[in-house]
Order: C-alpha cells, then structure tokens, then sequence
C-alpha cells in the first residue's frame, strides 16, 4: 500500500479500501478529502451534478466508521464517496438524463448495478453529467451545461460517460461508473487518460427499458484509475439478476495478475485498412502502444478487415435508431414534449420510424455475420486492438466534430465509428490510455477480448498496464 503521507484522493481504489479496513484513514477524512477537491476544481469541471450537502454527506461517512468499530464492513467500497452516472437511478436522488423533459424527476428505485454499489458500501455524493440522453460522445445538456475535460478546460470530456470520466482524471471519485452503446466508457476514457470497460453483453444486468429483450447494444460498465480498480468495479455490478432475463451468470472475475504475454498473437486494426479518417497523431499514439506490446513478447499483425464496413455502418444506424428511438415513442408522439428533443434525438426517430421489421431484421443479420467474422478473426488472434477514438478532445463549444483529416461526417455520430465493432459482436472491451499527442491532449486505443472473455482482456491490459507504465488522470 502507498504511504499515506500524499493526498488520499491520489490512492488507488483498491489501495483505499485496504486503508479504510486496516483503520489508516477514517471514512470521514476519505469524505472530506473528496468533497474539499469538489469544491475546488468541480466548479470549472462541471463533471459532478446534484452535489448533496456536505453535513449530511459526514454524517453518513461518521455512521460508516462506526460501523467498522463496530467488526462491520458493508464491502470493499465501504465509505466510498460515489457519484452515478446521470443516466442510471438512485433511489431518493435526482435524475434527469439531462433532460429538461425530466429536470424535475427524482428516482424511486435504484437502478440493478447501483443497489449493488451501494450494497458494498458506497455514499452516494450525487451524479455524474452526461450528455442529454445519453446520445453522442459530447457531454453537455441544456440542464447542467457542458462537462470540461480537465486536461484543457476548452475541451469536450467526451460522452456519454464525460461526467464520469472528468471526475475520475480529476481525483473528484475513487472509480466512477457509466455505460457504453457507441462508446460512452470507451471515448470518454481516452479523452481523459484513464481505464474505460465496456464488458460482454449481459454481464451487467439492468431492469429500467421497458423492452428486456430486444435492445442488445447498450450495457453499463466500470471506469477506474487503473485495471484492477476497474475489474473490481465490475465484479460488483456484474452476475445474473431475474429482473434481466438476458443477463449472465455468476463468474469469477478476480484478476489473477498481469497476463504472461510472450507469443500472444495480436491483431491490429489501425484505421481499417483506410476505411476510417483520423486526426493528425491519433494513429501515431495507437502504434505506441502497439510497440509496448511488441516489447513484451506479443507478435502484433496488421488486420484490413475483409468485411463490407459500409454495410456494417447502415446495419448500426438501423439497430441504434429501433433501440434509441422506440423506447422513447410515447414521448415523441407528444408534440410538447417532442418539441423539447434535441437534434440528435430527432435524427433517431427520423432514422428509425422509416424503418419496417424486414429492415430490422436484415440489419440483425450483417450483425450476426460480424459476429462470425469476428470469431474467425480469435481462431487467429488472442486479443484485437484498435483507437478508442478518431479525434483528440475537441471544442467544448462544438456540438459535434463535422470533419475529420478532409472527410466530411454525415450524422451526429459518425466521427465515433471506430468503436462500434465491439459493440454489435457483444464482446469485451478495455480503453487504455495511449499517451498524449503533441496537442497535449490524451487519446487511448481498445483492447478487444473473445466472447465472455472479460477477466482475460483486463489482464492483459494490466500487463499493458505495467509494461507502459501509465498513470492515469491529470
């Protein structure tokens, strides 16, 4: 365990747990080192919303302490000040998927994965922004404004899981939780130099979409300051639950240590054979951290995907608008609510509302023959590895970046199209950091598992881990 001569808010999650427990630090001096950082730099950030008051935040840190005097111990996150991504639900706290439709709604239940953060001892502080409904890597939304990255407050802090993201790189959370359909805890993690996990669908449950079937994109995730502090995260959000009938069972997803990397086969995609525009360094960071790799026993391939990618884009607008916009419909066919959408919003529907169940299911089935690609391609590979993103942390002003190296983006969401991949095969994916661009500005790259494969592709971002010597945040 590091001295606790430095900052408390510098540990580790995992180191804090272990000082919490062994009485080195008192939950209460945990809660104030956190919340006198929040004062400090969250008003400039703008990553942590609904702050709650501060009295009745020690009181609850006093309680957990004297509940360890007491020989009891709620779970590793005992004491842990925790703030929820603005898209999930906290029971009694405010929630408005920044949203003005839902400025006012405050949660009456906790979302699956927050009971269970909260049944291993977390204090909710308040939530994490996020952008309005979660749509595109922009976090910002007309009820809380935008979240700046804390790299350069000029900058976006990426999305959906900014919020979460900004206030792990600023030391304003010990890990931070989010969720990922187009990249929301892979984009944001490498805008902010720290560890983004999207796990293998079904690993964490949820029962809040009123469809518990067919939305098969979306899932909720951990982010932390290093692999194990990520892996912990998800061993608590993850295992079955009869409230999600597509969740998966119980597994051990104890890391076992770093993987052992000599002769690991990898493949990288790079910008899919010329498919995908990067910004000027990008690539460069990517093939830095290729070469870490190489440096550690792996022999690393080049892959140009032999896969039509067009048809893979077309196939995730028409399954992204059908989860998107159908859960939404009673809202839409409210003209004064409908008038409160965002542009971003409205693509969706437009999108999606043009579309039969034929198209549907044609779309499901290029799905599932990337699914088959991708298994052939772990017939060849350990692991596949690819940028989590296609730009550096643009302007926090912008609404989207429009252009990327010459080419032209014609949705919303286009300059995201790197990571979605892992998402239409389900598989496990890690966001490491990759280093930072002669901007200054952090990119990272995506570590990609085989099906269920989760606790194999964070050991082996942990021996990337250590092998690159990163640390994360500001």
């Amino acid at each position: 365990m590091p001295s606790l001569t430095g900052e408390i808010t510098d540990l580790s999650a995992a180191d804090l747990s272990a000082a919490i427990h062994a009485r080195k630090i008192s939950c209460v001096a945990v809660m104030e080192a956190y919340l006198d950082r929040i004062e400090r730099f969250n008003p400039d950030i703008n990553a942590i919303i609904y702050l709650r008051p501060r009295s009745e935040l020690i009181a609850q840190a006093r309680l957990a302490d004297t509940e360890l005097t007491d020989g009891h111990s709620r779970g590793w996150m005992h004491g842990f000040p925790q703030a929820i991504k603005d898209l999930s639900e906290v029971k009694g706290m405010p929630c408005s998927f920044g949203s003005p439709l839902f400025a006012n709604y405050v949660s009456a239940a906790d979302t699956i994965h927050v009971e269970r953060v909260r049944g291993a001892g977390a204090i909710f502080i308040g939530k994490t922004n996020t952008p309005e409904f979660g749509l595109g890597s922009h976090t910002t939304n007309p009820v809380h404004g935008p979240t700046r990255n804390p790299h350069d407050l000029g900058k976006s802090a990426g999305g959906s899981s900014g919020g979460a993201a900004a206030a792990l790189a600023a030391r304003l959370l010990p890990v931070a939780d989010g969720s990922d359909m187009m990249g929301s805890l892979r984009n944001p993690a490498a805008f902010n130099n720290v560890v983004g996990f999207r796990p293998s669908f079904g690993r964490v449950p949820s029962d809040k979409a009123a469809d518990l079937f067919l939305g098969q994109l979306g899932i909720a995730g951990p982010m932390g300051k290093t692999v194990q502090d990520t892996a912990l995260l998800l061993a608590t959000q993850s295992g079955f639950d009869p409230r999600d009938p597509l969740s998966l069972g119980p597994e051990d997803l104890e890391l076992r240590g770093p993987a052992q990397t000599r002769g690991m086969k990898i493949g990288w995609f790079g910008d899919f054979g010329g498919y995908l525009p990067f910004e000027d360094g990008v690539l460069d960071l990517g093939r830095k951290a290729i070469s870490v790799l190489a440096d550690i026993g792996c022999e690393v391939e080049d892959i140009t995907p032999d896969f039509d990618l067009a048809e893979l884009w077309q196939a995730w607008l028409t399954l992204r608008s059908f989860n998107v916009a159908h859960g939404m419909r009673a809202l839409y066919d409210q003209p004064e609510k409908r008038a409160l959408f965002n542009a971003q919003y409205m693509f969706e529907f437009d999108l999606a509302l043009g579309k039969s169940a034929a198209d549907i299911h044609a779309a499901s089935t290029v799905r599932s023959r990337w699914y088959k690609y991708m298994l052939a391609l772990f017939k060849r590979y350990d692991f596949l590895v690819m940028p989590s993103a296609q730009v550096f942390p643009f302007d926090v002003n912008l609404k989207w970046p429009e252009e990327i190296a010459g080419r032209r983006m014609d949705t919303y969401h286009r300059w995201m199209e790197v990571v979605i991949g892992p998402t239409l095969a389900g598989l496990p994916v890690v966001a490491m950091p990759a280093g930072f661009g002669s901007n200054g500005l952090p990119n990272g790259v995506q570590f990609v598992g085989p099906p269920r494969g989760d606790r194999a592709v964070l050991e082996f971002a942990q021996a990337y881990e250590q092998a690159a010597g990163i640390v994360t945040g500001v």
